[in-house]
């Protein structure tokens, strides 16, 4: 099948894209040069001015690192820490929240379930509720017609 397509390539060599005439002789399936990031810039954002490896926290991320326990005072965190840290930090608060989240909806359910059964010991049931307000409407169009 390639051999169709180099031929091809060879026949129309001058109405060939750029980016394609770059990976002449090159297997296409191996030729991902545009796809890939060097790690040279994955290297360089988590070092500081001076080369020591670290990352400087914005006052978010210190009150995360707070939050989180990684740190007991806001004086004990210093200027520079690790990318991973704060990652880390992220993530127990993103987890602990998450678990906020499912105790308040299951709060949320029980008291809508309490409250229904109090609504249904009154009668107070949404087919009663609508008729009541149909018998409203009717009263109220019937006392406006004559």
């Amino acid at each position: 099948m390639w051999g169709r397509a180099d031929r091809a390539v060879k026949l129309l060599g001058r109405n060939i894209p750029s980016v394609l005439r770059m990976t002449e002789g090159v297997d296409p399936k191996i030729s991902r040069r545009l796809c890939i990031k060097p790690q040279q810039d994955l290297q360089t954002k988590s070092r500081s001015a001076s080369g020591v490896p670290g990352y400087r926290p914005t006052p978010w991320e210190r009150r995360f690192l707070l939050w989180a326990g990684h740190y007991k005072k806001p004086e004990d965190i210093p200027d520079t820490v690790s990318l991973e840290a704060v990652r880390a930090a992220q993530s127990t608060l993103r987890v602990r929240f998450s678990y906020v989240m499912i105790a308040l909806t299951i709060v949320g359910c029980i008291t809508m379930v309490i409250s229904g059964k109090q609504a249904a010991k009154r009668q107070e049931t949404l087919i009663n509720i609508n008729l009541e307000k149909k018998a409203k409407l009717r009263e109220e169009g019937a006392s406006a017609k004559p």
